[in-house]
Order: structure tokens, then sequence, then C-alpha cells
């Protein structure tokens, strides 16, 4: 059976609620639908949560020029043979927790059980397909509260609405996957190879049962749009929506959905025009993903998190990081080199600066080849005093505490040919 296909299969009693898209009543746009918000929930219910990627790489500013448009990738799911038992969650996911705003939490669409009469639960039926329509518009218009992007903690919210839920658990994720924080950041990864795929997702899981991964055991996820991004962003090629996609399968399994129970949906993507004005204020800031573009970065690492006073020994608390960095090199296409470079600051002595410098960049730089970043590829600089912070850093430095905890830091330049 083909991807698209099994995204019907698993979707299907989506469709009863969920299949026009032509909008409410503009007079009353609950109009025909409050039998939704009266009706209690059946014994055994079925439930769909339908997550909506609010953050900035969807949307195309202000005003909605450009935002990913979702309705049609709902559409293309639709199954008129669905069943109507059905338990309608709605949500806008966003920032470094994966906060959700519901907009619909755990809503009967029941439209057989909701009157006797055949010819009004067809009525009912096609009420609600346009009004919970109306209610993934108004989760497309909500602004995230904080700053950044992780799906996976999204992810985890949405499962939590499955509670309690003895029927079928089926998760639709409307986002283009593009995570800027979190262990699936994606900020610099070069959409790579196989191994680079499966270096992201070990580091996911790699403490705890699911480690940073969302608990997924008997849910049925699809996810849609992946790759796609509003007007003004980086777009992906095909190549790379393919990689994302494995990726977010590969994700998906790992959390415990299992094989089969993991589906990227390849509908077509297209922009919206003017949607409306976003509700909750401007945009949050958000890291740009630029699919693996741009010759070298950087990443400062603050050596007080890394190492006790005068010692070039790690603490324990800076493993993680590390391996989040390692990971960042290693799924680096074509990757040349990666610079480790030392700094202290200007407190001690000439002598002991350049000896400490390069002992903790030698430190960084076998944790890094530790965990698979080839050694060949790993120069470590010792720098001694720093010369100041980095131009980015140098805002948030205006103590002299500050500037010297800005001092004492390590820099790791990874390089792609």
């Amino acid at each position: 059976m083909s991807a698209g296909r099994r995204a019907v299969s698993a979707l299907g009693a989506l469709a009863v609620v969920l299949g026009g898209l032509t909008g409410c009543s503009a007079d009353d746009p609950r109009e025909g639908c409050h039998w939704m918000d009266d009706q209690s929930v059946a014994d055994g219910a079925d439930a769909t949560v339908i997550l909506v990627d609010g953050t900035t790489s969807t949307r195309g500013g202000g005003s909605g020029a450009g935002d990913v448009d979702y309705g049609p990738l709902i559409g293309d799911l639709l199954d008129e043979d669905g069943k109507s038992n059905q338990v309608i969650s709605i949500g806008t996911f966003g920032g470094s927790g994966g906060e959700v705003e519901w907009t619909v939490q755990r809503r009967s669409a029941d439209w057989r059980r909701s009157n006797d009469n055949a010819s009004n639960q067809e009525d009912n039926r096609e009420d609600a397909n346009r009004c919970l329509e109306d209610d993934i518009t108004a989760a497309r218009r909500v602004v995230p509260a904080g700053e950044g992007t992780d799906v996976l903690a999204g992810l985890a919210a949405g499962a939590e609405m499955f509670d309690g839920v003895r029927g079928e658990r089926r998760l639709l994720v409307l986002t283009d996957g593009l995570s800027t924080t979190g262990c699936a950041d994606l900020t610099s990864a070069r959409f790579g190879s196989a191994q680079d795929l499966k270096s992201i997702v070990s580091v996911c899981g790699t403490q705890g049962e699911f480690g940073e991964l969302p608990d997924l055991r008997g849910v049925r996820v699809t996810f849609m749009g992946l790759g796609h991004s509003a007007g003004g962003q980086p777009s992906a090629d095909s190549a790379r929506r393919a990689w994302l996609g494995k990726l977010w399968k590969a994700l998906c399994e790992r959390a415990g959905a299992g094989q089969g129970s993991c589906v990227v949906g390849k509908a077509p993507v297209s922009r919206a025009g003017e949607s409306g004005e976003h509700t909750g204020g401007a945009l949050p800031d958000d890291p740009v993903v630029s699919f693996g573009e741009g010759g070298a970065r950087t990443y400062t690492l603050s050596g007080a998190a890394l190492f006790a006073t005068d010692s070039a020994r790690l603490r324990d608390k800076a493993e993680p990081a590390l391996v989040e960095l390692a990971v960042t090199a290693r799924t680096t296409p074509s990757l040349d080199r990666v610079e480790v470079h030392g700094y202290v600051d200007p407190r001690g002595t000439r002598a002991n600066d350049r000896e400490l410098s390069q002992a903790r960049a030698d430190t960084v730089a076998d944790k890094l080849v530790e965990h698979g970043v080839p050694a060949a590829r790993v120069k470590a600089y010792g720098e001694g005093v720093s010369p100041g912070c980095p131009a980015d850093a140098a805002e948030k430095s205006g103590t002299r505490e500050q500037r010297l905890q800005c001092d004492r830091r390590v820099d790791v330049k990874i390089i792609g040919k």
C-alpha cells in the first residue's frame, strides 16, 4: 500500500468531520455546530489530535501573506467512508517547550449519534466539516508565545490529549518539521546521509525509555508539509524534503509508534495569500534553517559551564551539549574540518593561560572524537587570553563578570568544503 493510501486509511475517521473546506456562515461561524459543544463523548470513541505549526518558518509575515496553506493537505486525506464516533482536538504549537494553544479540546463530532433522523445526521456532518475547518483556520492564526521550535516537544504535548482514550488514536501534524532547538535542532544540519540521520535519532533517544522523544505507543502519526516553508524563508529541494521525511519517520518510530504507524504525506503544498492577521502579537524570533547552505558555523560554549575554575576536566553536565555538537558536526555533508579554540579570561598568569586554554580545547576536541567526529578532521588550538567577546555575544556581556564569563569560553567552528 502506498504512503498516501496509508495516510488516507489512518485518517479515514477524520474525513467525516473535516470533509468540507468552504467555511461556515459569515453571520455565525458556529451556526449548525452547537450540537458538537453540547454532545458528550461516547465510550470507546476514537480520537484525532491535529497539531498546527505556528512558528516563524511557516509564516509569511504579520499579515499572513505567504503562510503555508495547510487546508489542501487535509482535503487530500479525506475519506467519505470513515466512522462517525470521533473526538477532535486542534491546537497550535511553538516555542522551545512545545507549548500548545488549544483551539478545540476533545470535542465530540459524532454526527450519527447527534440526531435520529438520517437527513439531519447528514446536515450535522456537513456542518461539522465546515466548522472544524474554521477551527483549523483559527489555530493557524495563533502566534506562539515562546521563541524557537521544538517539534518533538509539540508532539509530546499533543500525545497527552490521548490520556484515557480507548479507541483508535491518530495524530495529524501539519508542520515543515524544522526544529530549531532540542535534540533535533536542524539549524546547522546539512540534510545528508542515512548515517547523519541515525546520529540525530540516537542522540534524541539516549536517556530514559525514549530519551527526549514523546511516548507515541499506540498512536498513528501522519506528518504533512515537511520541508515546505513560508514565503521569505529558505526553501528545501525535493532531496532535502525526502531526507527530512525519513528523519521524522525514524524519530516517530523510535518514539514507540512502530513501523507502519508513521506516515509522511506527499500532497503538494501551497502558500496562502492574505489569510488574516495573526492573533497574539508579533511573531517571536526563531533561528533560520538554511538546509545546509553556507560553509562554516561557529558555536560558542561557556567555559564556566564546561569546566571548574583552573580545570580542564569536563563537568558532568557538559556532556549533553558536546554530544549534540558532535552530531551537528557528523551530520554536516562534505565536512572539511572542525576547529576547537580555547580561551581564558585575563586573570591568570601568561604561561598558564596558554597551557590551560590548550588543555580545555584538547578536552572538547577529544569528546567530539569520542562521539564520532573523525579525529583527522578535528584540530584544537589554545588561544590563551580572549581578545574579547564575539560580536553576537558582546551586547549580552555588559558587566565585568559577564565579560569574564564570555572571555573564558570554547569556540567550535564546523567548516564544510
